[in-house]
């Protein structure tokens, strides 16, 4: 079995990395003269994805004029939050009802994602169906973080995430199946709460990366990796 379809976040406002993002969709940032973008839609199309859909929200045309301008070697559709922004989860929803995939590989471009995620992306794919889980987190140790003030969110032990020593960070690559979002709707809530409600039923899974973590978190971060 294989995932056909991959989803991009690309609605937040990026409010730690303002002044630059008011003016600047976040994903639409560049690092070593590529935008976060770039990064994460080459990475998907090296993973041999049919289909790319993104969401936008904050500065949305900006990000559709990028995307049209730009001959990505794979179908990309571009779907709007709407009126009100949706959040993470009330996003991830709204793109999944415009496919009739039932598993997806979502990303957050904030990771500067390349070609080295491949083989873990894959392994962890080969692991999600092998195991018929409905949702698995790529997550990395803490002490692999260029940013060393993230803080932990998880622990994971034997593919299992609870939230015990929580020595372990949420890349922003994740699998999940629409069946665990059965039961929402389109409107404004995290995928923070759907991820506390499958930790207490011991059902959230992980994957843990071995490299190192590049991730731009705020204004600081981003100044000492745009040019490196």
């Amino acid at each position: 079995m294989k995932i056909n379809t991959a989803l991009i976040l690309c609605a937040g406002l990026g409010k730690r990395l303002n002044p630059i993002t008011l003016r600047t969709p976040k994903p639409l940032l560049k690092i070593k003269n590529l935008t976060l973008l770039d990064h994460c839609i080459s990475l998907i199309e090296d993973l041999n994805i049919r289909k790319i859909l993104i969401n936008s929200f904050h500065l949305k045309e900006q990000i559709k004029v990028f995307v049209e301008n730009h001959n990505y070697d794979i179908e990309i559709e571009i779907v709007e939050d709407g009126k009100n922004i949706l959040d993470t989860g009330g996003g991830i929803f709204n793109l999944i009802n415009k496919s009739d995939d039932d598993n997806f590989l979502v990303f957050n471009p904030d990771t500067i994602w390349n070609k080295n995620y491949k083989e873990e992306i894959n392994n962890m794919i080969d692991l999600y169906f092998k195991k018929k889980f409905k949702n698995i987190l790529l997550l990395v140790n803490k002490d692999l973080s260029f940013d060393k003030d993230l803080k932990g969110d998880f622990s994971l032990e034997k593919n299992l995430i609870n939230q015990f020593d929580k020595k372990y960070i949420y890349t922003g690559c994740q699998i999940l199946n629409r069946e665990i979002l059965k039961n929402e709707k389109i409107t404004k809530f995290s995928i923070t709460s759907i991820w506390q409600n499958l930790i207490k039923k011991n059902f959230l899974h992980g994957f843990e990366s071995k490299l190192k973590f590049y991730h731009i978190s705020n204004l600081t971060t981003f100044n000492k990796l745009k040019d490196l």
